[in-house]
């Protein structure tokens, strides 16, 4: 496992747990050891960025995934979707095709048997509309 796969499972575990307690992904980092966290910099990049632009990502989340309330969404799948969709429209150093990549990953080892093509097909909307967005 890579590098940054590692920082992106640490960052989903974050931003997991602070929604299942409806708290704040940057509180609970700052209650994490330094070394607690596995490749921190960029795990601590993405709860970070996750957390900065979350309304705008939620928004997308509703938006474009289809037959899917946020509430009704596994929370698995939710935060994976914020992850990936936080790099795709704010890293421009990550490729698009890796992000997606990524998410299907985690929701393959982590969520449903329905949880990857769903996820990839939300992410696929999200590349093609992403020029049109205003951020």
């Amino acid at each position: 496992m890579s590098a940054r796969s590692k920082a992106r499972k640490r960052a989903l575990d974050i931003l997991f747990e602070a929604d299942l307690r409806s708290s704040s992904a940057t509180d609970l980092l700052e209650l994490r050891p330094p070394q607690d966290l596995s490749q921190g910099e960029y795990s601590e990049a993405l709860i970070r960025g996750v957390s900065d632009h979350r309304e705008k990502i939620d928004e997308l989340i509703v938006t474009y995934a289809q037959d899917w309330d946020m509430d009704r969404m596994p929370a698995i799948d939710r935060n994976i979707l914020r992850i990936s969709i936080y790099e795709i429209l704010w890293c421009p150093e990550i490729d698009d095709a890796v992000a997606v990549s990524q998410a299907v990953e985690m929701a393959t080892e982590l969520s449903t048997e329905k949880s990857p093509s769903y996820i990839n097909g939300v992410l696929g909307r999200i590349i093609v509309l992403k020029p049109s967005f205003a951020l």
